[in-house]
């Protein structure tokens, strides 16, 4: 178990250093960061000062070691557009971007789970088959056009929700915020939740029916039913335990997906999170929130699958067999 850790997570290290690299080209190769900070009646020798304070005349290693050791201690420069520390900007935003990711696998996983086992043992029902044409439906969507819809639905039409914003918001701590103590913000995250956990849902749920299918049609399920055991102890206790094994990689990998791509639902639902900023950051070119948000992902990504595998290894008895 220890060395599979140790494993993994040095994998986990070459991947971070591999992106840590393409960030850090950012700075290099998409324009001048001394252009971006100064204006048009800067001096060369004021130029040139603020290049050698920056360290941009150092040898492209050395400047790639100290990019290395900063982005280490969650130091990503200062922005160029707003003018503050880029960890400070994300420390005010990074709370409203995980909220919604969590809340959004929170919701593929309490609707697609029961569903998929519904659909997976009652295959030829009426609503194995609703469940079927909705999952197409969430899959097939885009995901603005689905928030459009909701939107359109709930607070134009309806207004039963609001369309924009995060709503009240509770502070915990010295810089964590969530809208899920307030009735405003739990009304605000309903929609963005279900629009950017929809095709996940829809994922997963075909995902268990296929495995259901595909397991209860094995020889120790025909065994267990020989022997007289109730269809709950076998849809449940043998069936369902292994259909979660593949279950719980995909959602890790999901996971990871809904904090990464999550852009598109924060500009529908002008949620102030990290996606929203990243948006402004390439339209101004803002280089230091870019390469920030690149290597933030790519740690939580590599954060979640170090975890998944952990937990496949400790489910899986087959690994632990090949291992030892």
């Amino acid at each position: 178990m220890l060395g599979f850790a140790v494993r993994r997570l040095m994998q986990a290290i070459v991947v971070l250093l591999v992106v840590a690299l393409l960030s850090f080209s950012l700075f290099r190769f998409v324009g001048d960061p001394v252009n971006m900070m100064v204006g048009i009646e800067t001096s060369i020798q004021e130029r040139e000062a603020l290049r050698e304070r920056l360290g941009l005349n150092d040898p492209i290693p050395v400047q790639f070691g100290r990019f290395v050791v900063k982005a280490a201690q969650f130091d990503f420069g200062t922005s160029y557009q707003f003018h503050q520390p880029v960890s400070e900007l994300f420390a005010k935003r990074i709370p409203a971007t995980l909220e919604l990711s969590f809340m959004s696998a929170l919701f593929a996983l309490a609707v697609g789970v029961p569903m998929g086992i519904y659909a997976g043992l009652n295959r030829e029902s009426r609503l194995s088959k609703l469940f079927l044409s909705v999952s197409l439906v969430g899959i097939s969507l885009p995901t603005f056009f689905i928030g459009i819809l909701l939107i359109f639905l709930f607070s134009v039409t309806l207004q039963w929700l609001p369309s924009y914003g995060r709503g009240e918001v509770v502070k915990i701590g010295s810089w964590w915020t969530t809208g899920l103590l307030t009735w405003s913000g739990l009304k605000a995250l309903i929609m963005p939740s279900i629009t950017l956990g929809l095709y996940q849902m829809t994922l997963i749920m075909r995902l268990i029916r296929a495995e259901m299918l595909e397991v209860i049609r094995t020889d120790y399920i025909k065994f267990a039913r020989a022997r007289g055991l109730p269809d709950r102890i076998v849809h449940f206790r043998h069936a369902l335990k292994n259909t979660l094994v593949p279950v719980i990689t995909i959602t890790g990998l999901q996971l990871g997906a809904l904090i990464a791509f999550a852009t598109i639902t924060e500009t529908v639902f002008q949620w102030p999170g990290m996606g929203i900023m990243f948006l402004q950051a390439v339209q101004n070119v803002d280089i230091p929130i870019m390469s920030a948000y690149l290597l933030l992902t790519a740690f939580l990504f590599v954060v979640i699958n170090f975890i998944v595998d952990i937990l496949y290894f400790l489910i899986d008895p087959r690994l632990r067999v090949e291992r030892a």
